[in-house]
């Protein structure tokens, strides 16, 4: 079992990260887009499905357990980082065919956001929330995270999440049109599967589609990221 797996199911790819809460680090990164390159140049998938192995998480986000000591001795990390983990919510944001995040336990922080960068959401109702705890541990939102929770989420529901660090349940999600379905757990990747096996779009439709319909979150993440990337206000050292 690797850090991050996928198999094919006839034309839907099943991403399974297996890094335990699947926090983020460099290594988490570049093991991901190994996998959706590998997705694109050897399958013919048309959509793609991103769940956890883990019981209770799907993503808590930053390691910060290893980046707040890497930061301190490297600070060309404390540069790159931010970088980093923008770049795969850009990936995942613009991967040329549906995706949809199967969200079977907890995605917090950065691993909320990284479910907000994909098309449609499924997520277990019987255990998880969606959290920003951000607000509580000094680290803001850049310009394109905001953009990513602003398409997925209604702006009086992220403002709660973002200057409260309020918890979400899979219901209100449901109830708030963030997520398709709230369902339980053993039902879950039934109906992610169901739903995924009914669309088998064009991925230069799709693609195209994603390059119109994003045009806006694409300038901030070129123009407003690298900006308040250069102004320090990161919180990352």
């Amino acid at each position: 079992m690797g850090m991050i797996d996928y198999e094919l199911d006839d034309h839907v790819a099943v991403v399974t990260m297996n890094h335990g809460e699947n926090k983020f680090s460099f290594e988490f990164f570049d093991v991901f887009h190994k996998v959706l390159d590998d997705i694109l140049e050897k399958t013919d998938a048309r959509v793609l499905v991103v769940k956890s192995s883990h019981e209770k998480i799907w993503s808590n986000g930053i390691d910060l357990d290893w980046l707040v000591p890497l930061i301190q001795q490297d600070r060309e990390a404390a540069a790159r980082f931010p970088v980093a983990i923008t770049g795969l919510y850009r990936r995942l944001l613009m991967y040329p065919m549906i995706t949809v995040a199967a969200i079977n336990g907890h995605a917090f922080a950065g691993g909320c956001i990284m479910a907000a960068a994909f098309d449609f959401r499924f997520m277990r109702s019987d255990r998880g929330f969606l959290c920003l705890p951000e607000v509580n541990i000094g680290i803001p939102l850049t310009p394109s995270m905001v953009a990513l929770m602003e398409k997925a989420v209604p702006m009086y529901k992220f403002l709660e999440m973002q200057y409260l660090g309020s918890r979400l349940t899979a219901d209100e999600c449901a109830q708030h049109n963030i997520v398709m379905k709230a369902c339980q757990l053993d039902d879950l990747m039934g109906e992610v599967m169901a739903f995924a096996k009914r669309h088998r779009k064009e991925r230069n439709m799709i693609q195209t589609m994603k390059e119109i319909t994003n045009k806006e979150i694409l300038r901030i993440f070129d123009e407003d990221d690298p900006a308040f990337f250069k102004s320090g206000k990161t919180g990352l050292g």
